[in-house]
């Protein structure tokens, strides 16, 4: 982080060495108390020097490590969605399978209207994105 002396802090800049201090934290490098104190001061601060400051008996932070471009993960709350429906889907397949074994003969397929129409309402969202990041639906507020 390049912080050029003398002038005052933004908000911005604070946020920045807040974060990078919330990095040190995660990887040991502070404990829990210095972390606090330091993120006071962080706030407390008006000029880049003091920043600085902060930072200074700390090692610089390397990059983030992002995921090759390639790969595509679905989000966690999709993840759970998908295992639901897998869940269901197994449940009336068994009560179906057992209903016919009970009858002695294949009876009408009737879980194909659990499964079908969820399975895909949840593939037209993984496919399309629908409801993910940025799909501009907000809280009241």
């Amino acid at each position: 982080m390049d912080i050029a002396t003398g002038t005052r802090a933004s908000d911005a800049e604070r946020d920045a060495v807040v974060t990078l201090l919330g990095r040190h934290l995660a990887d040991g490098r502070l404990d829990l108390g210095e972390y606090d104190e330091r993120v006071a001061r962080v706030y407390a601060t008006r000029a880049r020097d003091d920043l600085a400051q902060v930072l200074a008996d700390l090692p610089k932070v390397s990059e983030p490590v992002v995921p090759p471009r390639g790969v595509r993960r679905l989000p966690l709350w999709q993840r759970i969605e998908f295992a639901s429906w897998a869940g269901v889907s197994l449940l009336v397949l068994v009560i179906w399978a057992a209903i016919s074994l009970g009858v002695g003969e294949f009876t009408y397929f009737w879980p194909v209207w659990v499964i079908g129409p969820w399975g895909a309402v949840l593939a037209f969202r993984v496919v399309t994105g629908f409801e993910g990041r940025g799909c501009g639906v907000r809280a009241f507020g």
